[in-house]
């Protein structure tokens, strides 16, 4: 199954995917944030099966576990979690948004 939302964690420190990443998928309605499932990156870094296949108009959150990741490796990270909040306008549309991650810096951007 392909998720309305999927995600890609890479990570850039060590050149490789980040396998075994938490991540959460909530609605943010109104300031309460509603989780909604619930999945971990595979051994390539990804997670395609992360919610329904079809969310309605509204906006998301991605929190990524990246504190428990890091510590499995023994390195130290000043972002314990990485939470990607953005917005689904398009119902017909699939939402990529890969996370570009090293201990003391991240970045984002909207995939294909």
């Amino acid at each position: 199954m392909t998720s309305h939302v999927t995600t890609h964690v890479l990570d850039t420190t060590l050149g490789r995917p980040a396998a075994g990443v938490s991540v959460t998928l909530s609605l943010v309605d109104e300031r309460v944030v509603e989780p909604m499932a619930v999945g971990t990156t595979d051994d390539d870094g990804r997670l395609g099966d992360l919610g329904p296949k079809h969310l309605p108009a509204g906006t998301y959150r991605l929190t990524f576990d990246t504190g428990a990741y890091f510590a499995r490796d023994d390195r130290p990270t000043f972002f314990p979690t990485v939470e990607l909040t953005f917005t689904v306008t398009t119902l017909d549309e699939h939402y990529h948004v890969p996370l570009l991650l090293s201990p003391f810096a991240y970045s984002t951007y909207r995939g294909s």
